[in-house]
């Protein structure tokens, strides 16, 4: 859920750091080996993800640990857009202020809010925009993020809401900035000859985690080539998880748009068979690394979204898509260039990073799908892309 790019001044945490997250470890392998026995010796890679991200107290979003930040120093290991730049929810705000006008609806819903400075930024700006936000919902699964959310969005009192689960009902926008990234994924291996699904098991000789595939069904959803197209030997991700929860999101929408902003491809690019590793990856202290059954919990697992199959879910549940765009784009189109010249330097050059093609500009997407939303989104005037999904 992230800019996931090495600081500046990484280094390693100190030894009571170590420690601790040594027995965080521990007692995380303690449940996937339960869970593995349970399963009859291997566990989907898509449950294992779930439990290595959100299991209650010792998954990586669960724990009472520091996850966003600009500097590993700050006992981080990533940054994401709004930690990096304010102006990053001014520009935003823009936008969700103008579907807000255009539907008539006052309340604004957003989903895995991490450290809340979105939420901060957002109604800060849409105020400022005289936008009327009755109503702040937010989503979120991990308790020790909502408690950090809560610390820091106390001053608007009852305006603010937290969530356990989805609105049956959503009328305004839907915000979730690095979201999608963050659900499990299911993994598929090619072997020449046919697709095996990747699962987790016990290795009894090292008693450490490894892989463990089996046969399946399932397979990349592109339309065009055949599996001869993939070099044997593929990893690559499939995404149910993550479409279902957009097909649910679309479903509810009854009036106003869904805002997703995360990093992936449309799904001929996403699928591209120079991709042999698929684009799952680890992130712990500003580094990045490729193996998620060492540490499980100690660091980020997340993967690229295929945004072509986050569009036809939403299509699918009865939504338009308004638009598709870089980050870069986007942004820019919402005001952020004006936004930039009257800031100071130090905040121009962390803003740049927000469109910059080399940084966050072109990597990260911003898809938007609604109901009832009659405006042409001022996000996507120039830029939008829907014609490659």
């Amino acid at each position: 859920m992230t800019s996931r790019t090495p600081q500046a001044g990484d280094r390693d945490p100190p030894p009571a750091s170590q420690a601790a997250a040594s027995d965080r470890s521990a007692g995380l392998r303690t449940v996937i080996d339960a869970a593995i026995a349970q399963a009859g010796g291997r566990l989907p890679f898509d449950r294992y993800m779930a439990l290595a991200l959100y299991a209650p107290g010792l998954g990586y979003y669960a724990r009472d640990s520091r996850q966003f930040g600009t500097m590993p120093a700050s006992g981080s290991d990533f940054v994401t857009a709004p930690e990096m730049s304010p102006l990053f929810g001014r520009a935003l705000a823009a936008q969700v202020a103008q579907v807000l006008a255009d539907t008539g609806t006052d309340t604004v819903v957003e989903f895995g809010a991490g450290s809340g400075a979105l939420a901060v930024q957002l109604l800060q700006d849409l105020d400022g925009l005289g936008a009327t936000v009755r109503r702040y919902a937010i989503v979120e699964v991990s308790s020790a993020l909502r408690a950090r959310q809560q610390e820091r969005l106390a001053s608007y009192g009852d305006r603010v809401r937290w969530l356990d689960a989805m609105p049956e009902r959503i009328e305004g926008v839907v915000v979730g900035n690095e979201v999608l990234d963050a659900m499990p994924v299911t993994l598929l291996c090619w072997t020449g000859r046919e697709w095996l699904e990747r699962g987790v098991a016990v290795d009894p000789g090292s008693g450490g985690l490894c892989w463990a595939d089996a046969p399946t069904a399932l397979r990349p959803p592109l339309d065009g080539p055949d599996d001869a197209h993939f070099v044997p030997g593929t990893v690559t991700e499939v995404h149910p998880q993550a479409e279902a929860f957009v097909a649910t999101v679309a479903e509810r929408l009854a009036r106003g748009a869904a805002l997703f902003i995360d990093y992936g491809f449309p799904e001929r690019e996403f699928y591209l068979p120079e991709r042999t590793g698929g684009t799952l990856m680890c992130h712990r202290a500003h580094r990045a690394d490729a193996d998620p059954l060492q540490d499980p919990g100690e660091k980020d697992l997340t993967a690229h979204v295929n945004f072509t199959g986050i569009a036809l879910a939403a299509q699918d549940a009865g939504c338009d898509v308004l638009g598709y765009a870089t980050q870069g784009r986007f942004l820019l189109n919402c005001g952020l260039a004006a936004l930039m010249q009257s800031a100071d330097v130090p905040a121009r050059v962390a803003a740049h990073r927000l469109v910059a093609e080399h940084e966050m500009g072109e990597l990260f997407k911003v898809i938007a799908f609604g109901r009832g939303v009659g405006a042409e989104l001022i996000g996507f005037m120039t830029g939008d892309r829907t014609h490659t999904l």
